[in-house]
């Protein structure tokens, strides 16, 4: 106790802490001098404690005796350079910068504090008692808790999820790959039967033509035999001396006959089983190229082989991701016969349309005079994609407003994207053409089968894709549509246009046929 009653004498009023290197002011009061040089830098030249006011800075002298006491104190307690937390037999935690109980926390500096501290080191800071600060730390806590619970179970939750999705993908990998080696394998049967069958033609075919070689070759030879004995006979007759018997047996003489023409041996490499190879090959290679394959139907398999008994099964190939999400969004679409061209057949449930040569329809003020066809639905929100395939180049197809004109125009094959209402994809032979207000874009290259169309009607962007032989866009419009949109179709004579549908789609239930206003 002692102790701390001269400790407290020997206390820095600005640090509150034993003095290092004490120094003495005019007034007598006494600081450190590091405390005492910081104070006057950032205030008046005065006196921390008694306030008299200096008109220059004193010179500062080291206290000497002051520094002796403290460094006397410092080696009795053992603590050459700080103040340890004094022990309490009560069991009360001390403050170790002063020794004093802890009653405060200061939530600036995080940290429990005493009296002491806030005249010191935490005067200005948000102090609070022990009890709230508690009190305010347990609510934290607790919710730290309920949190840690809440991302447990969803952590389980998604552990569930993950687990169930690699069983399926496990499942359905597996599946697959047995449907696709099932049918590889009926594949390589079927066709070994044709090679078998095709190489067995092969031979009678060589059989045939060798055969006729073989009986050509004989005749020859004996027809040489002939004219060698003829010769022979007519040069030994040419040499009788006598004239009747020479005109005798001139008369005996039998002419071989001429050399008629040599046949042309028989010989097709494209006859038989080897043509029908052939065709096999290019349907399998042609359903190889399409993104899903459909039913394979291999004629002429030898009836033994029960694989091969019918069509093989159908094995969809994998569809990109792309697609897929593309897909989310599908909907299946069919044509309005009123817009129809009187040239067009609509078939399959008007999904077909087909652009032939005789009049199918009567005229109508809706319908078009240009070959172009609307679809019945229309879109004014949301995204929306739908597929088409195109028998052959020669074909456009986009989106309009409702009032995209209907008559023909001078010098103008469509009106597809040749005006500010509509926009289109000219299919051509060596690639193709975005269309619109009359600007077009053109893109080199082989032109596929199978198209997408991608409508994303909150974001303003019309998008066509090329499916096969892999996923690929080809040209992306960005603007503002300010009315329903209608896929339009225009196709030259002796096209074919078919609307995949794809089952499970979800149901749309847009505007059809709206009144019509010119663009």
């Amino acid at each position: 106790m002692a102790t701390l009653q001269l400790e407290d004498k020997l206390v820095c009023a600005i640090c509150l802490e034993l003095y290092r290197e004490a120094v003495t002011l005019p007034c007598g009061h006494n600081f450190c001098r590091a405390c005492i040089e910081d104070h006057w830098r950032r205030q008046e030249v005065d006196c921390p404690q008694c306030r008299t006011p200096f008109t220059q800075r004193p010179a500062l002298y080291k206290n000497g005796a002051l520094c002796d006491v403290v460094e006397t104190l410092r080696a009795a307690e053992g603590q050459p350079g700080a103040v340890e937390p004094v022990p309490s037999t009560s069991g009360v935690a001390r403050c170790p910068r002063h020794g004093r109980a802890l009653e405060l926390y200061c939530q600036t500096e995080k940290l429990c504090i005493c009296c002491a501290c806030t005249v010191g080191q935490c005067q200005g800071h948000r102090r609070v008692l022990p009890d709230v600060e508690r009190k305010e730390q347990e609510k934290l806590l607790e919710e730290q808790l309920e949190e840690y619970r809440s991302q447990a179970v969803q952590a389980e939750e998604q552990l569930k999820e993950l687990q169930q999705k690699s069983e399926e993908i496990q499942n359905s990998a597996h599946t697959l790959a047995l449907a696709v080696s099932n049918k590889v394998t009926c594949l390589l049967q079927a066709l070994e039967t044709h090679r078998d069958k095709a190489l067995q033609s092969i031979e009678q075919e060589k059989a045939a033509a060798l055969a006729q070689a073989r009986e050509t070759k004989q005749w020859l030879q004996d027809h040489l035999e002939h004219l060698a004995q003829h010769t022979e006979q007519i040069q030994e007759l040419l040499t009788c001396p006598d004239d009747m018997s020479f005109l005798q047996r001139v008369l005996l003489l039998i002419p071989p006959g001429s050399l008629a023409p040599v046949p042309s041996l028989k010989w097709n490499e494209d006859a038989g089983q080897l043509n029908e190879l052939k065709k096999t090959l290019d349907q399998i290679y042609q359903l190889l190229l399409r993104d899903e394959i459909g039913p394979v139907i291999l004629r002429d398999v030898d009836p033994n082989l029960k694989e091969h008994k019918g069509p093989l099964e159908s094995v969809p190939r994998p569809v990109c991701s792309l697609r897929k999400e593309l897909r989310q969004n599908y909907r299946n679409l069919t044509f309005d016969p009123n817009t129809a061209n009187h040239h067009f057949y609509l078939s399959c449930q008007n999904q077909r349309v087909k652009h032939g040569s005789r009049s199918q329809h009567a005229a109508q003020p809706g319908r078009f005079q240009l070959w172009q066809v609307l679809c019945a639905q229309g879109f004014e929100a949301g995204k929306h994609y739908w597929e088409v395939e195109v028998s052959d180049h020669s074909v456009t197809l986009g989106v309009t407003y409702p009032g995209l004109a209907r008559k023909n125009l001078s010098g103008q094959t469509d009106n597809i994207g040749r005006n500010p209402c509509s926009w289109g994809l000219r299919v051509q032979e060596d690639g193709y053409q975005a269309w619109h207000n009359g600007k077009a874009w053109r893109f080199l290259g082989k032109p596929g089968h199978l198209l997408g169309m991608e409508l994303d009607l909150p974001v303003g962007r019309l998008s066509f894709y090329s499916l096969e032989p892999q996923v690929q866009l080809l040209h992306a419009f960005s603007a503002f549509f300010t009315q329903t949109l209608y896929p339009v179709f225009w196709l030259c004579e002796g096209r074919t246009i078919t609307l995949r549908q794809l089952p499970g789609a979800k149901p749309y239930s847009g505007p059809q046929g709206e009144a019509l206003s010119p663009c």
